[in-house]
């Protein structure tokens, strides 16, 4: 069964800001759940955010620390326990640093009962080594491969690059059972909901985070609500 929604992405600074996203936007039945990120939680912490959010609705929470596992393998313990206490759902890892380190990551988050959404590509066009990078251009690829084996079934692609989308979705749709995949990039990224799921076609369940169309809006309902129309369309 097909299950399409859309995550606000909660990239902001202060208590206020994130209070108003989330009680603008969490009578919307296509706002499935929300991603909280670094500026939030470097101001008002991870566990007052989350409580923040709390206030408003029981809507699972990933943390995004933009980017979990880009750091030496043996901090994933500690990291995902202070993260399990919050009582988030999952967390966005991008372990670049290694093998290792996507061993780390990911098994000490499933084994805390946190969905690893596993990524390790932005999309900005001087990322890998093809566009001017650093990184090689087949990293998360290899990175998906060794999370899958490691049992990670949730997986973030950036949603400008359909074509990646549909050769790695196809992928996970012989791999992976069930997987999840959240598309990120949305709007002034270039990325669009509806190319990014149609390339993805075949995965039931497909995630659109979403941050500035939402959160610097001047009407986040009606910004959510149009953003949702789309997603409907599509479906």
């Amino acid at each position: 069964m097909q299950s399409l929604g859309l995550v606000p992405a909660l990239d902001l600074e202060t208590l206020d800001d994130l209070k108003r996203v989330v009680d603008a936007t969490c009578d919307i039945d296509e706002v499935v759940e929300y991603k909280l990120g670094m500026h939030a939680v470097l101001h008002i912490g991870l566990f007052n955010a989350v409580k923040a959010i709390r206030e408003f609705t029981d809507k699972p929470v990933i943390y995004d620390h933009q980017k979990a596992g880009a750091d030496m393998p043996d901090s994933a313990g500690g990291f995902v326990r202070i993260c399990e206490q919050t009582g988030i759902s999952g967390l966005i890892l991008f372990p670049v640093a290694g093998p290792t380190a996507v061993r780390e990551f990911v098994t000490h988050s499933l084994n805390a009962g946190l969905d690893p959404v596993v990524g390790g590509h932005i999309p900005v066009p001087d990322y890998a080594i093809s566009g001017g990078g650093y990184l090689a251009d087949d990293t998360v690829d290899r990175i998906m491969s060794l999370a899958a084996g490691l049992g990670a079934t949730h997986f973030v692609l950036p949603a400008n690059e359909p074509e990646n989308i549909q050769r790695r979705s196809e992928w996970l749709l012989t791999h992976v059972s069930e997987p999840v995949l959240y598309v990120t990039g949305i709007g002034p990224l270039g990325g669009s909901i509806t190319e990014s799921f149609q390339a993805a076609q075949g995965i039931a369940t497909r995630r659109a985070i979403i941050g500035r169309r939402i959160c610097a809006a001047d009407d986040p309902h009606g910004a959510t609500q149009t953003l949702a129309d789309e997603m409907n369309r599509f479906s």
